[in-house]
Parts: C-alpha cells; sequence; structure tokens
C-alpha cells in the first residue's frame, strides 16, 4: 500500500506575526517535557533531593539575619526580620533562578535546537517555569515562620500574591529571552549573569526597606521592574501599606521587559541554529 507524503516549508516570518501562540500551544507537550526534564535533571544523583528547595532559602535567610539585621541592626518595618527578608527573598530567588536558568537554556539545547524544528521560546520558557516549585516552597516555609512568629496574612493575600508572582515571572521571562538570545551569539553574557543578578539583587529592596533609601534616590529604585513586585509581597502578607508607584511602574516595565526581549528573541532566532 502505497502513501503520500507531504512536504512541509517553514519560512521565517516578521514582525508581530513572528509571535504565533497558537504554534506554542501546538507544542505545550514538549515544553511539558522539557520542565520535567529540567526538573529531574536538578536533583538527579543528590542526596538530600528535594530538601534543597527549602534549605536554600532557609540558609540565606539565616546569613541574611546574622549580617543585616544582628550586625548591621537592619530595620525590617516592625516585622521580625526572618520574616521581612524571607517574604523578599521569594520573587527575588525565582527572578534570579529563572533568568539565570533563561539565559542559559538556549546555549545548553545546542543539540536539540540543531536537528529538530520546534519554536524556540519553548526552551526558556521551559527554563522559567521549572522554578516555580521552590516559590511554593519558599512561600509555605514565610506562612509556617510567620506563624512562629504569632503572625497572620490578611485573607486578601490569597488574592494579591498569584497576581505579583505574574508581574514576577512577566519580568523575568522578558530578561531570560534578551538575555538567552544574546547569549547564543556572545558567550560572555553567560560569565556576567551571575554578577549582573548580584548587582540587581543589592538594587532591589530584599534586605532592606524601600523606605530606607533616601527620598532624591528613591524614583531610582523604583525603576528596578522588581522593587515594586518585592514590595508588594510585603504588602500583601505583612498588611502593610501599599506602594502604589513603585508597583505601577513594576507591571509596566514588565510588560515592557517581556514585550521587547520576545521581539529581540524572534529577530534573532533565525540564526541560532548557525551560533549556538
Amino acid at each position: 500500500m502505497n502513501s503520500e507524503s507531504e512536504a512541509v516549508e517553514i519560512r521565517p516570518s516578521s514582525g508581530w506575526r513572528s509571535l504565533d501562540l497558537r504554534e506554542l500551544w501546538r507544542y505545550r507537550e514538549l515544553l511539558y517535557f522539557l520542565v520535567w526534564r529540567d526538573l529531574k535533571l536538578r536533583f538527579k544523583q543528590t542526596v538530600l533531593g528535594v530538601l534543597w528547595l527549602a534549605l536554600r532559602p532557609l540558609i540565606t535567610m539565616a546569613l541574611f539575619t546574622v549580617v543585616f539585621s544582628r550586625m548591621a541592626r537592619m530595620p525590617s518595618e516592625g516585622a521580625p526580620y526572618p520574616v521581612f527578608v524571607l517574604i523578599g527573598m521569594i520573587p527575588w530567588n525565582f527572578f534570579s533562578a529563572a533568568v539565570s536558568s533563561g539565559a542559559a537554556s538556549l546555549v545548553g539545547s545546542a543539540p536539540l535546537i540543531t536537528k529538530v524544528y520546534f519554536p524556540r521560546l519553548i526552551v526558556p520558557a521551559a527554563a522559567t517555569v521549572s522554578g516555580i516549585a521552590e516559590v511554593f516552597v519558599s512561600f509555605l516555609m514565610a506562612l509556617g515562620l510567620m506563624a512562629w512568629y504569632g503572625q497572620t496574612p490578611p485573607l486578601v493575600a490569597i488574592a494579591y500574591v498569584p497576581l505579583l508572582f505574574i508581574v514576577c515571572y512577566t519580568t523575568a521571562f522578558g530578561v531570560s529571552l534578551f538575555l538567552g538570545a544574546l547569549n547564543v551569539r556572545f558567550r560572555d553574557i553567560g560569565n556576567a549573569v551571575p554578577f549582573l543578578l548580584q548587582l540587581w539583587m543589592y538594587a532591589t529592596p530584599v534586605v532592606y526597606p524601600l523606605q530606607l533609601v533616601p527620598q532624591r534616590f528613591r524614583w531610582l529604585v523604583e525603576l528596578n521592574p522588581m522593587s515594586g513586585v518585592v514590595e508588594g509581597f510585603r504588602s500583601a502578607l505583612l498588611g502593610s501599606p501599599w506602594n502604589v508607584r513603585a508597583l505601577g511602574l513594576s507591571v509596566a516595565l514588565g510588560v515592557g521587559c517581556l514585550v521587547a526581549g520576545a521581539l529581540f528573541f524572534k529577530f534573532d532566532e533565525r540564526s541560532f541554529a548557525d551560533n549556538v
């Protein structure tokens, strides 16, 4: 029995047509596979396994508490400093891990990119999504620590926290798209990302409150899209006043990062197979 085969011609698209979300949906099973692969590789042949999801924020929180609270006497807006810093670390740790993984994802998936056609956007998407598990664990740890200190988050936090995380993910994904595409051409980016994230953390009110920054310089910190997100997490869980201006800037800058990163990614995508 003879069967006819149909040839499929793949042509690069340009402009907004290149952001084909329907194509991404058709390849959603590949996204699930890559996310599961990243999770398995992360804990493969480790003694503690998934316990590392809890140990990393716990050890970092303890270190920051000793250095910034005990030694530097850093204020914490009336909240216990361990609670204050752990809540700030929830969005920041995800952002840092997502950007780091996303920036290296294309180079790390070179054998797949050079041999098989699929929407390349899936590779950094899978690298960033795989970090959500740590967010969930850190969030549970923050709730447990708040209970230890006799604090209860407001009920509205149930609605606010997921929305704030969407802003955080939007920013992280946009930045990782830009750095990931740039890393294909210039491998120096892979070496510079850890240093960039270290500087970015200290420019974000993770270990200190935003109110500690002098008023005349505060707008510079608020232009950091992660500042409003970190402050928003604290406002949602601790019931402190909202910084509407910082949060509004974070939403606008996060969307801007996503759009700019996606356009740059799609513009450079046609050369990935040659340069990766």
